[in-house]
């Protein structure tokens, strides 16, 4: 039991090391400038903006599930896992490294200043700026436009192959058909005959 542990993890380390040394590889492929270049323009772009809440969301998560396993330590679960996290915030700049080395893979340097360019113009800031609002109405337009393509193709079909099927006495299948409806209300009770007076 103990060899097989010990092959495990030497396999595990193995693994690791072979992939660092392959992004080290990577890394190397790209230039000084390219780097340069590609920070700017993941600036310019706003690339890594929407990962600045990352750690402290993770912070307070930490900090309720902490809070809810020892709710009388409350003040000191918060100063600690804060002081955590700011120890770690240095590491934000992994990300902004991790961000340019991409874009460095992608595009030249002369593609990255262009694109810098043109984010830090009017037009550029404009795009950034109304592109969540842009996103949220091509999304809704191209469910709007499926919606219309689905019905048509599917009345269009059902047309065409009703004729079709008509010719050979075969029976159309039903298409979309509405749902089946309620059961129909049961009928009210027959009244009991009134009781007959009294003599």
């Amino acid at each position: 039991m103990i060899k097989y542990a010990v092959f495990g993890r030497s396999a595990v380390l193995a693994i690791l090391l072979s992939g660092a040394a392959a992004a080290s590889a990577q890394a190397q492929d790209v230039t000084d400038a390219q780097i340069a270049a590609a920070r700017q323009a993941i600036a310019s772009m706003k690339v890594t903006d929407n990962y600045d809440n990352i750690l402290p969301n993770l912070a307070e998560r930490l900090k309720g599930q902490f809070i809810q396993a020892s709710p009388n330590f409350q003040t000191q679960i918060s100063t600690i896992v804060d002081q955590q996290a700011l120890a770690l915030a240095p590491r934000r700049a992994d990300l902004e490294k991790e961000a340019a080395t991409i874009y460095a893979k992608n595009f030249s340097t002369d593609e990255l200043k262009q694109i810098s360019t043109f984010f830090t113009t009017d037009a550029g800031k404009k795009l950034l700026t109304n592109q969540p609002l842009i996103a949220r109405e091509m999304t809704r337009a191209a469910e709007i436009w499926a919606n219309g393509i689905s019905r048509d193709l599917n009345d269009g079909s059902t047309n065409k192959l009703r004729g079709v099927i008509d010719t050979t006495k075969v029976q159309m299948p039903v298409v979309d058909a509405a749902p089946a409806p309620a059961a129909a209300a049961a009928k009210p009770a027959a009244k009991a005959p009134a009781p007959s007076p009294k003599p």
